[in-house]
């Protein structure tokens, strides 16, 4: 269902013409006034983009070469700008935890362990999941070309892709190679999302953006992200066809037919490939999806994070450390993300370890950076990793200064807007507790709560049958009564007929206690630096 876009789509779609790259103006209309960006109804305004001058790090040693340099000047110098509760490329949504016509009414969601979901909210999600891939998105296409391979805007490269692979296509995006000129010819050490302090500003935003346009495309604007609460698992538990698919018997690197997700495709999952062709993913498919977890690079990966390994990296007091990429030592950000070991905090780990670890256990379409969003399993391990990020936030309070102004790898800075997102954030905007961007986790709530929410699926589904019970208890006390009318008119008869007055009434009508209720064979029964992979 991809196809190429030679001119006039978007991207977001009404972004992506030759008019708009012309000018480099991306202010489209909101549809409730017909307005740029809603001025007219006070939602929004046309202005300059304003980027960061405060110098970035070492490790990317170029200017001028990528397209995401500087985000999003090469595309556009103007945007929408949103005033109060408003947000989106035309100001047409609303901010995060806002809701409702005028954007006034806040709201806190929840996000909920994954195994405290009931039967139905777990049908409910693969369903979201399922209808999110096969539908094309209606607002936004995807790059497929540099913006010197569209001579300069005037001839635009963008494709189609569902509301799923949009994600997928953003998430390669951020984390591509830097394309230097010709095939074989990139830089590696770069990474707009990754290796560096807005691994989590950025992804926690993308979560944001991913379960925004799930709503928009549902209407359940109730909709959050579960988690999968990694710690201490033996195997991937959600890896189940009720969940996110169980491995085939045919070929254990594929998902089970029993699945809806066995049928799904990837794209951009071929890195090496693009790299050596000195070109941008186009955005068709490559294949199935896959997946083969712990059949991965024992080397690579010994095991998956333990309660002791987040406890450790939990209690690391700084933010981000020295260069502030992978090779940062007692780094909060970096022992999260994988690349600090958790029990030491010493960087350049030989061994990756929490959220990197989970992506090389899938051995499969996770286990590459920039393919991974191609398996559904990514939000769930994700929303726990921005669950533990927002944990840390709780316990050290940190000032908004532990977040690097400069010096950061390019792309890291606070105030560089996070590339490819339109609307434009800082990553400064989401160093932020959760509760100001209105959500919650189920694993932060305290005792009593967290007792209530694990007792919620069984809850859940006592509504679903108490009408048959409740029509149970009914027709066992019209039952009941039927007997004991059966019985009184017996015993009437009984005291009028003088051959039956021999026979004793208890022992006509009593049970035999002594016999058990359950057979003995019954109680018998009853008692029974990029990720790797290997595949």
């Amino acid at each position: 269902m991809k196809r190429q876009c030679i001119v006039y789509q978007q991207f977001p779609r009404l972004c992506a013409t030759q008019e708009a790259l012309r000018t480099k103006e991306c202010c489209p209309p909101w549809e409730g006034d017909g307005s740029a960006c809603g001025a007219s109804s006070g939602r929004g305004t046309c202005e300059d983009v304003v980027v960061s001058a405060h110098p970035d790090g070492p490790q990317y040693p170029f200017s001028g070469l990528d397209d995401r340099e500087k985000w999003p000047l090469v595309f556009y110098n103007r945007t929408c700008q949103c005033t109060d509760n408003f947000m989106g490329f035309n100001c047409g949504d609303c901010t995060f935890g806002y809701f409702g016509e005028n954007c006034n009414e806040r709201r806190e969601s929840l996000r909920r362990n994954i195994f405290h979901l009931s039967r139905a909210e777990r049908l409910k999600l693969v369903s979201y999941l399922n209808l999110a891939k096969q539908t094309i998105s209606r607002d936004y296409v995807v790059v497929t070309g540099t913006y010197r391979e569209m001579q300069n805007g005037t001839n635009p490269m963008f494709a189609e892709v569902s509301v799923y692979d949009v994600f997928v296509w953003m998430h390669y995006y951020v984390s591509r190679n830097a394309l230097l000129g010709g095939p074989g010819n990139v830089w590696t050490d770069v990474d707009f999302a990754h290796w560096a302090p807005a691994f989590l500003p950025w992804h926690r935003a993308y979560l944001l953006h991913w379960e925004h346009e799930i709503r928009k495309l549902t209407g359940d604007t109730s909709f959050t992200i579960p988690y999968w609460d990694w710690r201490d698992a033996q195997g991937c538990d959600v890896c189940t066809d009720e969940l996110m698919g169980d491995r085939s018997t045919q070929d254990p690197s594929l998902i089970s037919p029993g699945s809806v997700f066995s049928s799904w495709t990837v794209l951009c999952s071929q890195a090496q490939d693009y790299s050596a062709r000195g070109v941008l993913c186009d955005a068709t498919e490559e294949g199935p999806l896959r997946r083969n977890p712990g059949n991965h690079n024992r080397n690579l990966v010994e095991r998956l994070p333990t309660s002791d390994d987040v406890e450790f990296t939990l209690s690391l007091t700084n933010y981000d450390t020295g260069p502030m990429d992978r090779s940062a030592n007692m780094s909060f950000r970096n022992t999260l993300e994988g690349f600090g070991d958790p029990r030491t905090g010493l960087g350049n780990s030989s061994r990756l370890g929490m959220h990197a670890a989970l992506h090389v256990y899938m051995n499969g379409s996770m286990s590459s950076v920039q393919g991974s969003a191609n398996d559904p399993i990514f939000l769930l391990h994700h929303a726990f990793v921005d669950c533990l990020y927002e944990q840390w936030l709780r316990r050290h309070r940190p000032s908004p200064s532990q977040y690097p102004e400069s010096n950061a790898p390019i792309g890291h800075n606070s105030e560089y807007h996070m590339a490819p997102i339109l609307p434009l954030h800082r990553n400064r905007d989401f160093f932020i507790s959760s509760k100001d961007l209105g959500y919650e986790y189920t694993h932060l709530l305290d005792a009593s709560q967290k007792l209530a929410e694990s007792l919620h699926p069984s809850l859940d589904e006592l509504r679903d049958v108490w009408p048959w019970l409740l029509l149970a208890g009914l027709c066992g006390g019209i039952l009941t009564i039927a007997i004991a009318a059966a019985v009184l008119t017996t015993k009437r008869w009984y005291k009028g007929s003088s051959w039956l007055r021999a026979r004793s009434w208890k022992h006509a009508f009593a049970l035999p206690e002594r016999q058990p209720l359950i057979r003995s064979n019954e109680i018998e029964e009853t008692n029974q630096h990029n990720y790797q992979t290997t595949m």
